[in-house]
């Protein structure tokens, strides 16, 4: 039988058939595009060139041994390592052809700028430090109101109730037959009474000017605002410091905006935040930060902030809705592409480019996000390379080869960082066991940033003034670099409490 009776028969089926076999034949193209870069130690090497410490790969022996710098063994060189590191962590490679074929986009860790605000929404609420409360200074009967309800607004000085008050009217008219005698002291005692009766003082200069006795009295509030609750009403009685009614002012007003946890540790009391309403589009309402209320929402994972707004012209009510922003200004940042980030719900990974086409995982520590950037907290350096598309593939490839991530800390210096950027420094403590203007010996702790263990070795010092006041013996807390010319100590000083 020939291969063409086991195709049926319509062109629709052929086609069919065609493209499974296609299809099956990219899958398998694609899954050969990437291949395994081993270690040295995996490759048959022959004599070494040389040995060398790692610390100090300048310095060349043509024996093995111990490190005359450090308590180490010399690392051998061979002429067929295709890298300048004795160790190389395992990666991918893929060559430039199908590189692009993935439709994989490499692109560079740079310093950018984000915002430093906080954006959040918040609602207005009433100024609980502005309440007025309106009660009677003495008992009586309530004669006259002045049609006020709640939720009114109503300006300062505002009448709420006439009140009759009987008791005031034998005690005015016995302050006026006081007055009549010229005895000064009789006449301040009498007038103390009206006072203590509770007259204000603008009525008892009424009865003065006047000569007659007013027992009727109106009573106003003393703030501008909204009545919140009103409780007098026409003919009731009223006992002395009964509460007629409530009233909150609106000159300032409180904003209470719902901010993310994750944002609690940028809050800053007195902060200036501004605000926007729909109902006044294209207009700023700026305020300040006055408290980072107690507790946070349980079911939003919020923290309420109180700010304080201006409420001139009385166009903010309380219950409206409004767009916050929290602090001003940019700061600077390490950026990516926000696509570059494989978030596995435990970590976030990126795959970092590598010279020759090798790549690997890189466990990093994102920040905040704007617009498509995302901050890099830790995990990478200026300057290094990283795939923004095309890396799930690489990355499941990584897995798949069983390629272990790069821990955060363990990024190296990158080589396209410019000159004038200092160099990362990795910080330790140790013990001086010598020291002079140029160099220093030290038995120091393990070093987590770069993978050291605790050893006794040399470093340069950057400068002689580092010496100045550290001798043998003391233990120090010190920070280093590795330039060609070997390990050299940029800050160093006594530890504290020795």
């Amino acid at each position: 039988m020939k291969a063409s009776d086991f195709l049926p028969r319509t062109p629709a089926g052929r086609a069919a058939i065609l493209a499974i076999v296609a299809s099956g034949a990219v899958g398998f193209g694609a899954g050969r595009l990437i291949h395994r870069t081993q270690p040295p130690a995996a490759m048959a090497m022959g004599k070494p060139l040389y040995w060398y410490d790692p610390m100090s790969p300048t310095q060349h022996f043509d024996r093995p041994g111990k490190s005359p710098f450090m308590d180490m063994q010399l690392v051998p060189k061979y002429a067929d390592e295709t890298l300048s590191s004795p160790a190389v962590t395992p990666a991918i490679s893929v060559d430039s052809g199908q590189l692009q074929r993935l439709g994989a986009r490499i692109v560079a860790v740079e310093r950018g700028t984000l915002p430093s605000g906080i954006t959040a929404t918040g609602s207005l609420d009433f100024n609980q430090r502005d309440v007025a409360v309106v009660q009677a200074r003495s008992g009586g009967f309530v004669q006259r109101v002045y049609a006020r309800a709640p939720n009114d607004v109503v300006p300062a000085g505002a009448p709420i109730a006439d009140v009759l008050v009987p008791e005031w009217g034998s005690a005015q008219a016995e302050y006026l037959a006081v007055r009549s005698t010229g005895n000064a002291a009789l006449v301040q005692a009498a007038r103390q009474r009206l006072a203590l009766l509770g007259m204000s003082p603008g009525m008892i200069a009424s009865v003065e000017r006047s000569g007659r006795a007013r027992n009727v009295t109106t009573i106003t509030t003393p703030v501008g605002g909204v009545i919140k609750t009103l409780g007098v009403r026409a003919g009731m009685t009223l006992a002395q410091g009964q509460t007629l009614a409530e009233v909150n002012g609106l000159g300032m007003v409180w904003l209470n905006a719902a901010v993310p946890e994750a944002d609690a540790a940028r809050l800053r009391i007195g902060a200036t935040a501004k605000a926007s309403f729909a109902g006044y589009p294209g207009e700023s309402f700026a305020g300040r930060v006055t408290a980072v209320l107690p507790q946070a929402d349980v079911a939003s994972h919020t923290l309420t902030v109180r700010i304080e707004l201006p409420n001139r012209g009385g166009k903010l009510r309380p219950g409206m809705f409004a767009s916050v922003t929290l602090g001003e200004g940019n700061r600077e940042a390490l950026l990516v592409p926000s696509e570059a980030l494989i978030r596995t719900g435990t970590r976030t990974l990126v795959m970092v480019a590598e010279d020759g086409g090798r790549f690997r995982p890189a466990e990093v520590q994102p920040g905040a996000e704007a617009g498509d950037k995302t901050e890099i907290l830790a995990g990478l350096n200026e300057g290094e390379k990283v795939v923004a598309s095309g890396q799930f593939l690489l990355d499941s490839e990584a897995s798949l080869s069983g390629i272990a991530a790069r821990p955060i800390g363990g990024a190296e210096t990158a080589p396209q960082a410019p000159p004038a950027k200092p160099a990362t420094l990795a910080e330790t403590i140790g013990r001086i066991e010598q020291i002079d203007a140029q160099s220093v010996t030290i038995s120091h702790q393990p070093v987590p940033a770069i993978g050291w263990p605790a050893m006794t070795m040399s470093f340069h010092l950057s400068g002689p003034a580092l010496a100045r006041g550290i001798k043998a013996g003391d233990q120090v807390r010190f920070a280093f670099d590795q330039p060609p010319a070997g390990p050299t100590v940029r800050r160093m000083a006594k530890v504290t409490g020795q």
